[in-house]
């Protein structure tokens, strides 16, 4: 499948999201309900992963680059932040510590899951 169908099906999952985020009431991201529409999607087999691969992967590659407008942002009001700065760290720290836990847990569980249907 080419690589513009693969970015317009995510495209397509994207606007979704924001569909749901605009339409539904709760405090909810759209990139939130993205992820969990496109997990639905691959899960059930309604999109194969060969389908966005080479897209996500691309996304993936760039993602870096998206972070650089918020960091100039951040450097713009550091100034106004100084008081604040160790509570965002510690913060910052503790929520990274939080997700990497999160995560691993989830893999694990996937993983293990997988090895079970295996055998």
């Amino acid at each position: 499948m080419g690589a513009l169908m693969e970015f317009a099906i995510i495209l397509g999952v994207t606007l979704a999201a924001e569909l749901l985020h605009a339409l539904l009431p709760l405090p909810v991201p759209a990139s939130i309900y993205g992820m969990i529409l496109m997990l639905t999607l691959l899960a059930t087999g309604a999109v194969k992963l060969e389908k966005v691969k080479r897209a996500g992967g691309y996304l993936l590659e760039i993602m870096p680059v998206m972070f650089i407008p918020a960091a100039v942002g951040l450097l713009e009001i550091i100034t106004d932040m100084k008081g604040a700065l160790l509570p965002i760290a510690g913060v910052i720290v503790l929520t990274t510590i939080i997700v990497m836990a999160a995560t691993g847990r989830t893999a694990q569980w996937i993983m293990d899951r997988e090895a079970a249907k295996k055998r």
